[in-house]
């Protein structure tokens, strides 16, 4: 400890109870081997201390230091004095690097015992002798022994032992001079936590100036960093979540020492804690707002989240845990936001659908009743009516505007699992109704799986009903399921050729009543076989090349 090693009873050479007459002929002899450049050796150049080069200059100022009776206790209560035969005996070993045995004697008359008129000058020589260790226990039973001393009865027998015997001193405004000289000491050494527990066998008194001393520094730490971020925050509030964060990483260590000095019950705790938490909190609400006015693709609201109940874990006052609890049921609705959002629309049109359905129905079974023995509902009209029941193309669009892509990215990401199924059922439902170009308008909001197969289905599905529409007419079912299309030009040029050519004579009449028997069959066979209808289509086309020749 720098007080001790440099202390200028040490400089003199002397101890700190020495006499006025002893102080000025130590003085003059020092001086005179200073001018002469002669090296000044003293007694207690103790072998624990470092060495040590006296100058004429820090010998001045060493005795300067110990001029007055103030000075002469602050410096004393740092340095060895001998008052009985206990400290004679001990210092004489302390000289001659016995330090085990002078330790031994001063702890003899210490150790579990009040201090009094013959053991004071014990406390102060072991405390001192302690607080040179390197090791935080010893230091700790160095500062114990400081503190007792000063808070006994007999502190004013160290004082007039060290100062004139009219002098007269508070002992309270001393023990916090002390306290204020071992943290200027130890704070070099050790983090403010680590000096605290040096502390921690000290009376109430010794802990309440402690933590006065202790709170206001990082109180002030603590409202600087909260104005600091609220002026950055209301500046760039589109980096508030990293404004956020630097506020809870920096503040950290500062508010764990308060929570450990004045407890959560603490008034000055409660509010520094609530001020902390509401500007956290406001920095992700801040950052939230901006993100989604922007369309950020950034999981703005997870990092939202991790802010609120950073905060919600700092409050103190119910003012402020009801507002984080309020926050985070408002953010925690807004999590699955993009997911509810696309179930609604998908369930809105499901459910347009059944009920558009069930009017088809309720008109079947109405014509059914009312309809005589020798009539008969075409179901194949109904399947008809049933499958367009919808403008699908309208209903694309509707979920093309509603459910973005990027409304899809959140979606993926949603943890809900129970609502992820229903959106991949409302997805597959809509799937086997929509056609194939409507499903690749809107194939983005399937996105656990490849929605070609779909497609397939789809067209597969739409050649179907082509191919019974063409039925229905008296079309031509093998051009219209290679097309694709009843109304497709190809199909119309064969219908034309069919007409124009094939009906005016025999045998054509006679292939046309032979192909509409025989070519539903083949329809159904190859409708779903791709290569099979390429191939049809090449040939198609160039017998409808060579007709029109």
């Amino acid at each position: 400890m720098e007080i001790i090693k440099n202390n200028p009873y040490r400089i003199a050479g002397i101890l700190s109870n020495a006499t006025e007459r002893e102080l000025q002929k130590q003085k003059t002899k020092i001086k005179a081997y200073t001018k002469v450049g002669k090296e000044i050796k003293s007694d207690f150049d103790f072998h624990i201390l470092d060495s040590i080069s006296r100058t004429e200059e820090s010998v001045n100022k060493a005795f300067s230091n110990v001029e007055q009776n103030q000075d002469k206790v602050n410096y004393s209560l740092f340095w060895f004095l001998n008052t009985n035969p206990f400290d004679n005996t001990a210092l004489e070993y302390l000289k001659n690097g016995d330090e085990e045995k002078a330790i031994e004697i001063w702890e003899k008359v210490t150790t579990d015992k009040e201090v009094n008129s013959k053991n004071f000058s014990a406390f102060n020589n072991l405390g001192t002798y302690k607080l040179l260790s390197q090791s935080k226990t010893e230091i700790k039973k160095g500062i114990e022994a400081k503190i007792k001393l000063i808070e006994s009865d007999y502190f004013e027998n160290f004082v007039h032992s060290v100062a004139d015997q009219t002098y007269t001193i508070d002992k309270f405004k001393q023990s916090e001079k002390l306290i204020d000289e071992l943290l200027t000491q130890l704070n070099k050494l050790y983090s403010s936590s680590e000096t605290l527990q040096l502390f921690s066998g000290c009376n109430g008194t010794t802990q309440n100036y402690l933590s006065k001393k202790f709170t206001e520094q990082p109180l002030h730490n603590i409202e600087g960093r909260i104005e600091s971020c609220k002026k950055n925050r209301k500046a760039n509030s589109s980096n508030a979540y990293e404004f956020g964060l630097r506020l809870v990483t920096d503040s950290k260590d500062d508010l764990s020492l308060l929570n450990s000095l004045l407890g959560t019950s603490d008034l000055k705790y409660k509010t520094i804690a609530d001020q902390l938490a509401n500007e956290i909190m406001q920095c992700g609400i801040d950052y939230f707002n901006e993100s989604q006015e922007n369309n950020s693709t950034e999981n703005y609201l997870e990092q939202a989240q991790k802010l609120t109940k950073i905060a919600e874990r700092i409050a103190i006052g119910k003012l402020t845990k009801d507002r984080a609890k309020d926050s985070l049921a408002t953010l925690e609705e807004m999590k699955d936001r993009e997911l509810n959002q696309a179930i609604a629309i998908l369930s809105s049109i499901k459910m347009a659908y059944e009920k558009a359905i069930s009017e088809i129905d309720a008109q079947v079974a109405q014509m059914s009743m009312t309809m005589s023995y020798n009539q008969s509902i075409n179901y194949s009209k109904v399947d008809k009516m049933k499958a367009n029941c919808l403008d699908w193309s309208k209903v694309a669009n509707v979920i093309r505007d509603g459910i973005s892509v990027n409304d899809v990215e959140i979606i993926q990401r949603c943890s809900n699992q129970n609502k992820i199924s229903e959106y991949k059922r409302l997805v597959d439902f809509l799937f086997k109704k929509l056609g194939p170009i409507q499903i690749n308008q809107v194939k983005h909001i399937c996105y656990w799986k490849d929605v070609r197969a779909a497609q397939a289905t789809a067209t597969a599905k739409k050649v179907g009903s082509t191919i019974s529409s063409a039925a229905d007419k008296g079309g031509c079912y093998i051009a219209t399921m290679a097309y694709g299309d009843y109304d497709h030009p190809q199909v119309l040029e064969l219908r034309k050729f069919r007409d124009d050519f094939l009906r005016k004579t025999i045998v054509g009449r006679s292939f046309i009543k032979f192909y509409y028997k025989y070519s539903p069959r083949l329809v159904d066979k190859l409708k779903n076989k791709q290569v099979v209808n390429s191939i049809i289509r090449k040939g198609l086309d160039q017998f409808i090349k060579a007709i029109r020749q």
